[in-house]
């Protein structure tokens, strides 16, 4: 049986599967590369989500010569050797850079011009958002497209397509873990059916075990399963239910979810739902991720339940959560205001509270905003005194 994920790799737009909020027939994206005008694109998300196959097909479509880089161990001069190939060529080579987000700033300005004159079409991929390590004059030329893990759905027709290709018995609880245990990624999934089909035939939960005995990742949106208990146990905590919220906790832990999946949700519901009515929630919550990603299972089950009965039992906030937000809208939604002066780098004008005791009325906005109110639960009726405090000081 050969690598099936290499096999089943799909080699047009039209058998290419998932990432349909980009690539879908009615999207602009898909039109571009169908009138065969690529612009520079990168591609950030999930491993096992297409990122690379797209960047193949789309090579194909357009009939261009393909190149592929990996940034952990690209070279300037092998980038230029390519480029200066193509410098009289009538066409286009697509020049694909994979773990991208490596990319050094020296290598970046390499692509500056390359992108700017559109010499060759420049598409990366990266497991991590480029946005903070990509220059802005490398965003400014290219767009930038998220890839989000395959669905159960998705993730079903992917292994239909793949159980039709080769002679395999998989029970409908094997066809579960399958996808379960793959966390939205078809190459992690195609790989677990591929090495368990050379131990045999007919494949079964326990023999998947074997190979994979515990999810990957996030875990599949499914019923019953990951999320769904994530969510349950989630606002079971905000709800205030210990007893809810160590349950579900406890169904996650059964279920072979990672602690980095269960520790992430709860450093964010941390600061979401608790923020500063408790902000050592943070603090914990952040101490539980480290540590029980240094530590594993099955001890790591002891810190999360005590996380979560603190979380649990904290006092609720989301003032916090609703005042980032608000400020976010009004950028976003085009509310760009002035520096005042005397707080720009120039410091001309700029009052010193340090000069004046603590504390000194001026001007921190061109107009005002009013961004944050006080839910004055717990620790907020402490920073609200200190507020009062810091600004009655004569």
């Amino acid at each position: 049986m050969t690598d099936l994920a290499n096999k089943l790799r799909p080699t047009s737009l039209e058998t290419f599967v998932g990432q349909s909020h980009i690539i879908s027939k009615d999207k602009a994206l898909y039109k571009l590369i169908k009138k065969k005008d690529i612009p520079h694109l990168f591609f950030y998300g999930k491993p096992g989500t297409g990122k690379t196959t797209l960047a193949k097909i789309i090579a194909k479509e357009i009939n261009t010569d393909y190149y592929y880089f990996n940034a952990t161990s690209i070279k300037v001069e092998d980038l230029r050797k390519v480029f200066d190939r193509y410098k009289n060529a009538l066409i286009k080579p697509l020049v694909f850079i994979d773990e991208v987000h490596r990319l050094s700033k020296n290598q970046q300005e390499v692509l500056l011009p390359i992108m700017e004159n559109y010499d060759a079409i420049i598409i990366g991929a990266s497991t991590e958002n480029p946005f903070f390590t990509l220059t802005n004059a490398i965003r400014s030329r290219s767009f930038l497209y998220e890839f989000k893990a395959f669905t159960k759905i998705e993730m079903e027709r992917i292994l239909l397509i793949a159980t039709n290709e080769v002679d395999i018995n998989l029970s409908n609880e094997a066809k579960e873990y399958l996808m379960i245990s793959s966390s939205g990624d078809a190459r992690a999934m195609l790989t677990l059916l591929n090495f368990s089909y050379k131990v045999s035939k007919n494949i079964d939960v326990s023999l998947l075990k074997e190979l994979r005995e515990n999810v990957i990742g996030d875990g599949v949106s499914s019923s019953d399963t990951h999320y769904d208990l994530a969510s349950a146990m989630i606002k079971s905590i905000r709800g205030s239910n210990v007893d809810a919220a160590l349950y579900y906790l406890a169904r996650l832990i059964n279920g072979g979810e990672s602690v980095d999946f269960i520790t992430r949700r709860l450093v964010i519901f941390a600061s979401e739902d608790i923020g500063n009515a408790n902000p050592n929630a943070l603090n914990l919550a952040v101490s539980t991720m480290q540590a029980c990603n240094k530590i594993g299972y099955p001890e790591s089950r002891i810190i999360l339940g005590q996380c979560i009965i603190y979380l649990a039992s904290s006092p609720k906030s989301n003032s916090a959560y609703k005042a980032i937000n608000k400020a976010l809208s009004e950028v976003k939604n085009g509310r760009i205001l002035e520096i005042p002066k005397h707080l720009d780098s120039q410091h001309v004008g700029y009052k010193y509270p340090h000069d004046y005791g603590g504390y000194v009325e001026q001007q921190y906005l061109d107009k005002p905003l009013e961004l944050y109110e006080s839910l004055n639960i717990g620790f907020e009726k402490t920073l609200n005194d200190w507020l009062e405090k810091i600004k009655n000081i004569k």
